[in-house]
């Protein structure tokens, strides 16, 4: 069970939120992105309020192809045959997959900091690891991640949105107190530790199959990432190798984009959105 907020009136736009958040990380842009569009924000498999299986061994319920399933599900539910789709870090990556995926579906991406997976793993080096360590944990087989969150989930969870962004305070109260209230629950954690999982397995796989058969993002792209991302290639830069309508700009600010300069997501963004979903 996919749970999702639904507002606005326009053009449909799928949200979807990124590790360690739910569908409340958009809420510093819904207000202006629902004046122009129906604006669906759900949380994603297991995250939040959505409901997810346990793990398999080969982390196909978790891996971003059958994650994009679910929210194409979802939009056919409500009647969108297709939509737009912005995605921030986890969210991004189902959302790149249902790009390639169904490229009947999607007409625009907007994605916030993210590279394809088979990109992020090939270029991970020292500075990677130190800074996002969980990729690496969470990969580690069932249940040594699980066990070791177990111990003090809020701390962990707390230090991980410390350091995810430039100004603490730039997550609001009830949004963290949200988050924490997903976190606490084992089964959340545990669909988060699958998740990343797949991102080392069969994610990448289906990158690589993408990859080799020269098959790209049929729609325009659209890469937001930090002014602190100075390495080159930039996203921009990469992202071409995956599409061929591709523009981006850089944002100076922590990872969580949308709740740390929503004015500037919004000025980039919103133009891109309606310029590619008018009908």
């Amino acid at each position: 069970m996919i749970h999702a907020e639904v507002g606005g009136s326009g053009p449909p736009l799928l949200l979807l939120h990124g590790y360690p958040q739910t569908h409340v990380a958009w809420h510093r842009i819904v207000p202006a992105l629902a004046k122009h569009f129906t604006v669906i924000a759900p949380d994603l498999r297991g995250y939040g309020d959505s409901v997810g299986p346990s793990g398999d061994a080969q982390h196909t319920q978790y891996s971003k192809r059958t994650m994009a399933l679910d929210n194409l599900a979802l939009m056919q539910s409500l009647g969108f045959s297709r939509f737009a789709v912005m995605g921030h870090d986890r969210g991004a990556r189902v959302g790149y997959r249902m790009c390639l995926d169904a490229p009947q579906a999607v007409n625009c991406f907007t994605s916030l900091t993210v590279v394809p997976t088979a990109e992020m793993w090939s270029r991970a080096n020292m500075a990677f690891g130190m800074k996002a360590f969980h990729w690496y944990l969470f990969a580690q087989p069932f249940d040594l991640p699980e066990r070791l969150l177990r111990s003090d989930p809020s701390y962990f969870l707390d230090w991980t949105l410390r350091n995810m962004v430039v100004e603490e305070s730039a997550i609001h109260s009830e949004c963290r107190a949200e988050y924490h209230r997903a976190f606490a629950r084992e089964s959340v954690r545990h669909a988060m530790m699958e998740e990343y999982r797949a991102a080392a397995s069969i994610d990448l796989e289906h990158d690589k199959v993408d990859l080799a058969n020269g098959h790209k993002v049929a729609c325009p792209v659209q890469i937001l990432w930090n002014k602190s991302a100075t390495a080159s290639p930039t996203p921009e830069e990469i992202w071409r190798t995956w599409a061929d309508q591709v523009e981006g700009a850089t944002i100076d600010c922590g990872h969580l984009m949308a709740e740390e300069a929503p004015d500037e997501v919004l000025q980039h963004a919103l133009p891109f959105l309606t310029r590619h979903s008018a009908p």
